[in-house]
């Protein structure tokens, strides 16, 4: 079967608004937090030596003005976003499947997600996991009451064994992105971050940069109907980054914004080729084989069929930013230390391309202009562990990435489209 050309009918904001009132009563209304501290130093340009061997070496660092919304999805259920789209994806399904059980291949967050919306409803879920899946996401999964199934990492041999359950057992097949009920679950965030930052700015104008300095709300641009870019008004967000692995998460706030005026950016580490949906971008084609072992573990995949088609629609996702392992984890240092909320590495790289993508600053400064932008960024989620992070933050030789089990039976360490 060939690539999908076009974006699914049923995605649209109306169908965002539909997955919400279906799953409201079993998600938590995360909250939206703002740090001072973090939007002054996304404010501040870049030291002259950071930008040596890039396209900026020898330019002037950009001086955008940025004001930070960051929507804490750790604070989900199950720890992360996931609860969203598998809520919703067993409120679509009859009596009949739910009967027979649900199934899916994840390496931990979507897999603790369907095994919770599985309980939740009295059904039973069959997990999928690779063996590269961190201990603590396999213990959490299993303690929601999933039957855990370990495979190899690789997508043919994840798939294998999902196959084999649903010939077993009738079960049905829950994606842990690419489907359009998981993008519509997902895109819920987006509604609720929109509302929140419309209510912490009308509380408090001046945390908007577009607060007039009287403390009166900058009215300029009209409040309902399509907005265009280039517009704004305090409580109305510039723009929204959202991590980017299989796509979900992306294609949903992108389903939810659209038409808004909000622009819609994707961000994913670059370590060993995690930034696939960036490259794709370029090449103009979905990269469909990722091999990483990026401390970003939620977003060591290939973007989804379905989801390419929304992610690579310009009108809908207007960019994709790649940073590197040291940018996630001193963006991840800042939100720990500094804002006191504990997150995982995937969870923080949209606030690494505010900090440190000059090319995305750049885009704030000479499309913001003086007054800059409000963005929103999405904390996908803070399943990690103590141990996980100390592992990470360690020098010299005691170095290491996040804790993860081998993989396959030469225990050789590699990974292959994990889905998260």
């Amino acid at each position: 079967m060939g690539e999908l050309s076009s974006i699914p009918a049923v995605l649209n904001r109306s169908g965002v608004e539909a997955a919400r009132e279906r799953i409201k009563l079993h998600i938590h209304h995360t909250p939206v937090l703002t740090s001072r501290t973090l939007s002054d130093l996304a404010s501040t340009p870049q030291p002259v030596e950071a930008l040596v061997g890039t396209p900026y070496d020898g330019k002037r660092p950009a001086q955008p003005r940025i004001r930070l919304f960051f929507k804490c999805e750790n604070y989900q259920k199950i720890g992360a976003f996931k609860s969203r789209g598998a809520f919703h994806s067993l409120s679509r399904l009859g009596p009949e499947q739910l009967a027979k059980g649900v199934v899916t291949h994840s390496s931990g967050n979507h897999a603790q997600a369907l095994a919770l919306a599985a309980r939740t409803h009295g059904i039973k879920a069959y997990i999928v996991m690779p063996t590269i899946s961190t201990p603590s996401k396999i213990a959490a999964t299993k303690g929601y009451g999933a039957e855990v199934i370990f495979s190899g990492s690789t997508s043919q041999e994840r798939e294998a064994v999902v196959e084999d359950v649903i010939k077993r057992t009738g079960a049905t097949l829950v994606p842990p992105y690419d489907h359009p009920n998981i993008i519509l679950g997902q895109g819920t965030m987006a509604l609720e971050l929109e509302q929140q930052v419309q209510e912490l700015v009308k509380d408090d104008v001046s945390l908007s940069v577009h607060g007039e300095s009287d403390g009166h709300l900058n009215s300029r641009a009209p409040t309902n109907g399509s907005m265009p870019f280039g517009e704004a008004r305090a409580g109305h967000l510039d723009a929204v980054i959202a991590p980017l692995g299989g796509g979900g998460m992306l294609s949903g706030v992108a389903t939810a914004l659209y038409g808004t005026g909000t622009r819609v950016y994707g961000a994913e580490p670059s370590f060993e080729g995690a930034d696939d949906g960036r490259r794709g971008l370029e090449a103009k084609e979905r990269i469909t084989t990722v091999k990483t072992l990026t401390i970003a573990d939620g977003l060591r995949t290939p973007v989804g069929k379905i989801n390419w088609t929304v992610i690579s629609d310009k009108c809908r996702v207007q960019g994709v930013f790649a940073v590197s392992e040291e940018q996630i984890l001193s963006a991840m240092r800042l939100v720990i230390e500094r804002m006191k909320v504990f997150v995982e590495p995937s969870a923080v790289v949209g606030l690494a391309v505010c900090l440190y993508d000059e090319g995305f600053r750049r885009i704030v400064e000479e499309e913001g202009g003086k007054e800059g932008w409000d963005v929103g960024i999405i904390f996908s989620g803070g399943n990690t562990t103590l141990e996980a992070i100390s592992k990470m933050f360690a020098t010299g030789d005691e170095r290491a990435e996040r804790a993860e089990a081998k993989v396959g039976k030469d225990g050789e360490r590699v990974a292959e489209n994990v889905a998260g």
